[in-house]
């Protein structure tokens, strides 16, 4: 082009390569950003490789990893060959070309493009598929190992007479095998196809044949081998009818053959699998006949076969049949159902027993008597009580318990008592200076174990603790104090190094400490520090100063996530809980063994079963599910995760699981024997939450037997939502000692009710024996209420108690100032032929806001009595002075913590003004808490107490007259006085 500028022409600028000192330097920028990727995989699976290897437990990492390995290569290498042959083999039979068409000379185009490329071509499309097919592969590695480790049930399904273990370990790995199968076949063919197409095999709009005959043979053995497995996925249908989810009016998880299955699906899944196998064969004919007209004909007859033998027929059946007598029709499926989900769920066994629901005797003495014999009654709610624990031993902002503290067992002076139980963990919040050195290596570990019995308080409503302090001493004896690895523990430390870590402070000063365990990773070698530097993303572990010889990294440092890395077969339990064994801090945290190929078992979510008001506010509780559809579940498992070393041990504990045979088969030498559980170890295990919660939601429904009863619904139970707080879930299961009727003493047990479905009164009570000491652990029982009396329910519990007019005056008191009131767990507890129910009532009062146990709630047998100890509750319910119930009276030992003195010395003579006189107590109560003033506080407790007593006596008609009804007119006069 001329230049139309006027002026002068510069230099001409000539575009080269770029100069070598670039070509250098692009080059090297990509050598790195390659080896960058590079080291950052290898910083993954080199870190994962040294944490097994550091909690001894390098083979599950290594057979895992095999695993997968092998099913990556050996399925990504047959989905590579099977495409790459298909396409080799469609360009091997392409016909002469000749551009005779307007189609075949706009290919040709494309034919001479690829040419100079086509195998690079080929290999880079068989390696795409290869690499997404081996990942899919790879993720299969449980089906893989539970089908070549899989051990028999001993138990066959009622229909076609197969062991269970077919399955849970044969039919899912097959299944795989055959959707392998399906999308090899079906890429195979469009690879074909499209080639077939490119070199003019297949031709669309050029005039003559429509395909070649070596194209139609190709292409009718690649659609006869996908109609063939079509046979093969018609034939296992049938199998899968047995473990088939489907939705039933008695039940919305209902699995296995219903009527309408073994009579329309399962000879119609026949028929299909014969017409497909001659539809196969039609295609296969192909290479002899080449024509397409016989396989269309046959695939035509298999689809119409499909709408009309596999899913207009069985409508049929159930519309005709089934619906017009469907009791008598699903009965015997619905026996299978029922004794099979029984067995999967392990509740089979469950013992129900009528209860009458009303006391037996008139004799109250002998029932007051009876109350202790009948259930060590816990007034320590682990689920209320963790600020009061907060509060009164945090000692120091770095420390803190855990939102749900624990219910254990504890001897003391020879008797085994309910204790809660809670670690004093790191709370990384309260370090006062946030920083990385502070964070990783300075503050490391929480400090000691902070005990209280279950069953009382003290003066104040403070827990009664069996061990506190800082270090903790008690009735515990020595351990080992250090928790370095706990539920609050969620972020890694670097301990043993030059670095000093704060132990714990005193009144002399703070002390320091250096690790001494063998937890952890070395981060000597420096090819670990780069690896963790990279995979914690934290340059500093790298270069950092704070690091040197001895220095150890700990993470995965929850009991949970420990066991769940180190077994990734189990599903984890929701509660961890800690216990003091032989000398020695040790997370105890219950395993599951799960399938969800059980046989005529009704399935169950666990992330929903397990959910209650607990878990609704604390996402710790949560299960941790490997599988959360199942239909059948073991407690298989007893793992400890010793909070100082961090080292796992898992013990068989169902030694009748198949299931955990297998994974043992598969993974072994990583469960030790139930025989090396130590008797101290023994004493302090317990049956698991969740396998409870579990259990008695398929007991809402499968306590029944009979098959009619069933499918009427007419039995179905409901577990209630948790009065005592506004979730809106469900109430939680209670750890309690006590004693069911065909019981000689007292057990540490599990506990819960049912309710009608949609109805508030109580239908059941259901107990499950704890203790893995005694003969009968794990057996459920269940008192069933009669229906033609109406026994309240915990909703109607609470509702009576909330609703009658002293009781509500006295927590309108409570809750004077800026105070709370917190109800505690409700607990039942069968008594001669009754239901004795106990609520515990905490006040968060004045500034302190932790809750101290100010009331006690006690219902028995239309007798309500609201006092502020355990004892006085219970001798006023059992003494005739039960409903309607008195104002509390306050001996002023509830809290010897002082107040203001009273506003007012003058008594009052009317209810009125003895009830704002109380008001006034109890504000200048709430106004000495806030000044410390302990002594004041005390003053105005007694003053409160004269107030309450002087508001009964006139409303009762005189002061020192005898006690009734306080509903009842008041007539005091004027000037009256105590």
């Amino acid at each position: 082009m001329p230049d139309r500028g006027g002026g002068p022409t510069g230099p001409r600028i000539r575009v080269g390569r770029p100069s070598r000192r670039v070509r250098t330097l692009l080059m090297t920028l990509g050598v790195l950003a390659v080896l960058g990727m590079v080291f950052t995989m290898f910083a993954g699976f080199w870190t994962d490789w040294l944490w097994y290897r550091s909690v001894d437990y390098s083979s599950v990492f290594t057979t895992t990893l095999s695993t997968k390995i092998g099913l990556f290569f050996v399925f990504g290498l047959l989905m590579a060959v099977s495409v790459g042959f298909n396409i080799w083999l469609a360009h091997r039979l392409r016909p002469p070309l000749s551009a005779m068409s307007m189609e075949q000379q706009n290919l040709d185009r494309y034919r001479m493009g690829i040419a100079p490329y086509k195998k690079w071509l080929l290999l880079g499309i068989t390696a795409l598929v290869g690499l997404i097919a081996g990942a899919s592969a790879s993720s299969q590695w449980r089906t893989w190992l539970m089908w070549v480790n899989g051990v028999s049930f001993g138990q066959k399904d009622p229909q076609f007479n197969l062991d269970v273990s077919f399955y849970a370990f044969d039919l899912p790995w097959y299944r795989f095998l055959l959707g392998f199968g399906f999308a090899a076949a079906i890429l195979g063919l469009i690879a074909a196809a499209l080639t077939h197409y490119l070199y003019g095999g297949l031709r669309i709009t050029s005039p003559g044949a429509r395909a070649t005959a070596a194209a139609t043979g190709h292409l009718s053995v690649l659609l006869g081998i996908f109609v063939a497995l079509k046979a093969v996925a018609y034939w296992l249908d049938r199998y899968g009818l047995a473990v088939k989810s489907s939705d039933f009016k008695a039940t919305d998880s209902w699995t296995g053959l219903r009527y309408v299955d073994a009579n329309a699906y399962l000879p119609a899944k026949t028929i299909l699998f014969c017409i497909a196998v001659i539809c196969a064969l039609l295609f296969f004919a192909t290479l002899w006949r080449r024509t397409w007209q016989l396989p269309v004909i046959g695939f035509g007859l298999m689809v119409l076969s499909a709408i009309l033998i596999g899913g207009l027929y069985p409508a049929i059946v159930q519309k005709f049949q089934v619906q017009p007598n469907e009791q008598a029709k699903e009965a015997p499926y619905v026996e299978k159902n029922l004794a099979a989900t029984r067995e999967a769920y392990g509740i089979d066994d469950s013992q129900v027993t009528e209860y009458p629901g009303v006391a037996q005797t008139t004799d109250q003495a002998k029932l007051r008597d009876d109350v202790a014999n009948a259930a060590s009654i816990r007034i320590m709610d682990p689920n209320v009580v963790s600020p009061t624990f907060q509060q009164l031993q945090q000692i120091r902002n770095y420390y803190a318990f855990p939102t749900n503290l624990d219910v254990d067992r504890y001897a003391k002076d020879g008797k085994e008592q309910d204790t809660v139980i809670g670690l004093r963990e790191l709370n990384y919040a309260g370090i006062p200076k946030r920083n990385w050195i502070n964070d990783h290596f300075r503050y490391t570990h929480g400090y000691g174990v902070v005990a209280a019995e279950g069953t009382s308080a003290d003066s104040g409503g403070r827990p009664a603790f069996t061990e506190s302090d800082l270090p903790s001493k008690g009735d515990l004896g020595t351990y080992e104090q250090r928790v370095y690895y706990g539920e609050r523990t969620t972020t890694y430390s670097i301990v043993g190094g030059p670095q000093k870590e704060i132990d714990y402070s005193d009144d002399s000063g703070e002390k320091t400490y250096s690790y001494k365990g063998d937890s952890g990773v070395n981060l000597d070698n420096p090819v670990n520090r780069a690896a963790y530097a990279v995979a914690f993303g934290e340059p500093q572990i790298l270069y950092s100063g704070a690091i040197g010889e001895g220095s150890r990294i700990l993470y995965n440092r929850t009991p949970k996530e420990r066991v769940e890395a180190i077994a990734p077969w189990l599903t984890i339990d929701g509660d961890a809980y800690p216990a003091v064994i032989d000398g020695r801090i040790q997370w105890i945290v219950d395993a599951y063994t799960t399938t969800n190929g059980y046989p005529y078992a009704s399935r169950t979510t666990l992330g929903d079963t397990t959910a209650d008001s607990l878990t609704a506010t604390n996402d710790q509780r949560a299960v941790v599910a490997q599988q959360n559809q199942v239909n059948y579940i073991r407690n298989s498992v007893k793992a400890t995760v010793d909070a100082y070393s961090g080292e796992v041990k898992l013990y068989q504990w169902d030694t009748q699981d198949p299931v955990l045979k297998t994974w043992m088969k598969a993974f072994p030498d990583t469960v030790e024997p139930r025989s090396e559980i130590s008797q101290d170890l023994m004493d302090h295990l317990r049956y698991p939450q969740d396998l409870f919660k579990v259990q008695r939601e398929l007991l809402t429904r499968y306590h029944v037997k009979d098959a009619n009863t069933f499918l009427s619904g007419s039995e179905v139970w409901q577990v209630p939502d948790d009065p005592t707080n506004k979730t809106g879930e469900t109430v939680p299961p209670y750890y309690l000692s006590m004693k069911m009727p065909d019981q000689n003493e007292q057990v540490f047990s599990l506990t819960t009710t049912f309710t009608p479905n949609g109805r508030d009164n109580l239908s059941a009570f259901m107990a499950v024996n704890a203790d893995p000491g005694t003969q009968d652990y794990g057996k459920i029982r269940i008192l069933k209420l009669p229906t033609s009396t109406t026994v309240s329910g915990p909703k109607q519990v609470q509702s009576q108690f909330n609703s009658q007019q002293d009781i509500a005056e006295t927590i309108r008191l409570l809750r004077g100032g800026d105070s709370e009131v917190e109800y505690g767990n409700l607990l039942t507890v069968p008594l001669d032929g009754g239901l004795l129910y106990v609520e515990p009532v905490y006040v968060r009062g004045g500034g302190l806001k932790y809750p101290l146990l100010r009331k006690i709630l006690v219902t028995y047998g239309g007798q309500t009595a609201f006092e502020d100890t355990l004892e006085k509750a219970l001798d006023k319910v059992f003494g005739g002075e039960g409903t309607p119930v008195e104002p509390p009276a306050d001996d002023g030992t509830e809290e010897d913590e002082g107040t203001t003195p009273p506003p007012s010395t003058q008594q009052p003579s009317t209810v009125q003004e003895a009830l704002n006189d109380a008001q006034k107590a109890f504000e200048a109560g709430q106004e000495a808490l806030k000044n410390n003033d302990w002594e004041a506080y005390g003053r105005a407790q007694k003053d409160l107490e004269d107030a309450l007593r002087r508001a009964e006596e006139a409303q009762s008609g005189g002061a020192g007259g005898a006690r009734s009804s306080p509903r009842a007119t008041p007539s005091a006069s004027p000037g009256s006085n105590s």
